[in-house]
């Protein structure tokens, strides 16, 4: 079984060929789209966080996975609600789930 990080790294070179590159987000390693703009980020528990946009198949899909919850960066009950976090043990959805954030308009 590979580290959260690998797994994060195995995404972000299956989707190079769309124009995405790792980069960081406030300390965290995170995917970025060819404007620039961070779609996907891995977060220190290493859960991996999406943009999907609320109201979308994805967005639902990705909430029902076990351990998966909208994306409260602070912890206070404050959550950006187009954005899910998906636990490592749903990594088998991550490229998925990259593909399907990067594909929504921004």
């Amino acid at each position: 079984m590979m580290s959260a990080e690998e797994d994060f790294k195995q995404v972000g070179a299956e989707l190079a060929d769309l124009g995405v590159r790792t980069s960081r987000m406030m300390g965290s390693p995170a995917l970025k789209d060819q404007a620039g703009k961070v779609f996907a980020s891995l977060q220190r528990d290493g859960a991996m966080v999406f943009r999907l946009v609320r109201d979308t198949p994805e967005h639902t899909a990705a909430l029902q996975l076990a351990g998966a919850s909208l994306f409260d960066p602070l912890g206070q009950g404050r959550a950006i609600k187009d954005w899910v976090v998906v636990p490592h043990s749903s990594a088998e959805k991550w490229t998925d789930l990259a593909e399907a954030a990067l594909s929504r308009p921004r």
